[in-house]
């Protein structure tokens, strides 16, 4: 089964880090912000989500949001959440580890696409 949102080791890595030191947290991305390629990580309550925010997935056990405008640019695109160094300018939690969440992509394939269509129109009914 093929995910819209997956994170890479590091990424796991640090998600663990910060449940460990916070609890519960979640990502959103929004398009405001940042490029539009940092992914967000908040603390339940610091940021309501809403109608105009898409459920991408879980990484690391946590829900992922996309704000559904942004999510129009991206949905060809499986989204790779990773980590770089340096705090980015983000209002995410592991700002102060020194580290931020960083968004990469690929393009999916013709039979995933298809599969998430698939997925999505079974999702409807």
């Amino acid at each position: 089964m093929v995910d819209k949102v997956i994170a890479t080791p590091a990424a796991l890595e640090l998600i663990e880090r910060l449940k460990r030191k916070h609890g519960s947290v979640f990502f959103h991305q929004s398009g405001g912000c940042c490029d539009n390629s940092a992914a967000n990580c908040y603390l339940p309550g610091e940021l309501t989500i809403g109608a105009g925010d898409e459920y991408l997935g879980d990484i690391g056990g946590c829900p992922f949001y996309m704000s559904k405008s942004q999510y129009d640019y991206w949905k060809h695109t499986q989204l790779i959440i990773d980590v770089i160094e340096g705090t980015g300018g983000t209002f995410s939690l592991e700002g102060p580890e020194g580290k931020a969440f960083h968004t990469r992509s690929r393009v999916f394939t013709d039979a995933e696409r298809a599969e998430l269509s698939a997925r999505e129109g079974s999702d409807a009914r």
